[in-house]
C-alpha cells in the first residue's frame, strides 16, 4: 500500500482531541491546497484507533463525500487513501457501510484519475472481506465486472487483482449476480495468465462460483476442467488449492464428475494427497486446504464406479494418511470419510 502523495505536507495538528475536528474542519476551505494539507495530516493520525474512534463518534466521516467529487485529483485520491485507512478499523468499517458514502464512492472507479481509481477498489476490496461488505457490494457486482473488463483489456494487474479479488469475496457470499454478468468465461479466461497474482486470484474466483449449482453447471458447459486440472501442477500452492476446490464443487454433479474422470485427474489428485510431510507441510494453511480439497474431490470421484475402482488399487496410501497420529485432525477425518466411500458396499 503507498502512502498519500509525498509532494504536500502536512497541515499543523491541534494538540489532543482537538486535531481531529480541527482537521475535518479545514476540509471544508475553499483553498484545494489547505484541504490537501489537512488530509495527509489525517492519513497521519488515522493510524491510531483511538482517532479513528473519535472520528466515526464525531460523525465526521459523512464529511468526506463532498471530496469525492473535488475538482483536485490528488484531493480525491488522498480522500480514498484516507477511507483506506480508517476501514482497517471495524468501527470505521461498520460506519462507512450504513453511510450515504458508498455509492458515490463507487463512482471513483471511473475517475479521470488512475491513481484515485485504485485507491477507490483498495476501499471496497477491504470492505467486501466482510459478510455485511460483500452484501452491501452485491448490488455493485454488474458495475464491477464491467470494470474487470475493462482493466483485462488495459492489462492493469494491479486493478485486476483488486476486481477479481472484490468479485470473490462477493461471490462466496451470493454467487448468482455474478453468474448472471458471465463471471464463469471471463474469469476462466485468465487461468493461464502469465501472472501468480491474477491465476491465483481467477482461480479463486472460479472456486466461489463454482460453490453453487449454477456455477458447476456453467463451468463444466464453457469446458474450463482442462484449464483447472492443469493449475493442479502451478508453482503456486494457493493456486493448486483454488483449482483442487474447484473440482471439489463440480464433481459433485454428474456432468463434472465424468468430465474430471476423462482427464484422468485422480493419479495427480492422489499425488497432492499423499507426498511426503517434508515435502508438504501442513503448518501451511494453503497446503492444508490443499490436501483437503484434493480428498474431497476424490471422495465425490469415488460415488462413480469407474473412479472407485480406481481408488480402491490405490487404497492404502489413503489409508495410511487417515490414520496417522502426527496428521492433521481435519486431513485424518476427510482422508476417513475418503476411505469410507470408497470401500462402501451395498
Amino acid at each position: 500500500m503507498t502512502g498519500p502523495p509525498k509532494l504536500w505536507t502536512r497541515a499543523p495538528v491541534a494538540f489532543g482531541r482537538l486535531a481531529v475536528p480541527q482537521l475535518f474542519g479545514e476540509l471544508t476551505r475553499p483553498e484545494a491546497d489547505v484541504r490537501l494539507r489537512a488530509l495527509v495530516s489525517l492519513c497521519g493520525l488515522m493510524r491510531d484507533p483511538e482517532r479513528v474512534y473519535q472520528a466515526v463518534r464525531g460523525g465526521f466521516l459523512e464529511q468526506l463525500k463532498v471530496l469525492f467529487v473535488d475538482e483536485d485529483p490528488s484531493v480525491r485520491t488522498t480522500t480514498c487513501e484516507l477511507l483506506h485507512l480508517m476501514t482497517s478499523h471495524s468501527i470505521s468499517r461498520q460506519a462507512l457501510l450504513s453511510s450515504s458514502l458508498l455509492p458515490p464512492l463507487a463512482l471513483l472507479m471511473d475517475d479521470s484519475s488512475s491513481s484515485c481509481r485504485r485507491r477507490s477498489l483498495l476501499v471496497l476490496n477491504g470492505l467486501a472481506l466482510l459478510p455485511e461488505g460483500a452484501e452491501a457490494l452485491l448490488t455493485l457486482i454488474p458495475k464491477l465486472m464491467q470494470k474487470l473488463r475493462q482493466v483485462m483489456e488495459e492489462e492493469v494487474e494491479v486493478k485486476e487483482v483488486l476486481l477479481l479479488s472484490t468479485i470473490t469475496s462477493c461471490s462466496r457470499l451470493n454467487a448468482l449476480p455474478a453468474l448472471a454478468c458471465d463471471a464463469i468465461l471471463l474469469v476462466g479466461g485468465r487461468l493461464s495468465h502469465l501472472s501468480p497474482n491474477i491465476r491465483r486470484e481467477a482461480s479463486a474466483a472460479l472456486m466461489a462460483l463454482s460453490a453453487c449449482e449454477e456455477g458447476r453447471r456453467r463451468v463444466c458447459e464453457e469446458a474450463l476442467l482442462p484449464a483447472v486440472v492443469e493449475l493442479l501442477q502451478d508453482g503456486d500452492v494457493e493456486v493448486q488449492a483454488n483449482a483442487a476446490g474447484v473440482l471439489m464443487y463440480t464433481s459433485v454433479i454428474t456432468t463434472g464428475r465424468q468430465r474430471c474422470l476423462d482427464l484422468n485427474v485422480i493419479p495427480v489428485l492422489l499425488d497432492l494427497v499423499t507426498r511426503d510431510q517434508e515435502e508438504q507441510e501442513e503448518t501451511s494453511r494453503s497446503r492444508k486446504a490443499l490436501v483437503m480439497f484434493s480428498l474431497r474431490a476424490l471422495t465425490a470421484l469415488a460415488e462413480a464406479p469407474v473412479g472407485r475402482c480406481l481408488l480402491l488399487e490405490q487404497l492404502p496410501l489413503l489409508v495410511r494418511r487417515s490414520g496417522a497420529a502426527e496428521e492433521d485432525l481435519d486431513v485424518r477425518r476427510a482422508a476417513q470419510t475418503a476411505v469410507r466411500v470408497i470401500t462402501w458396499t451395498p
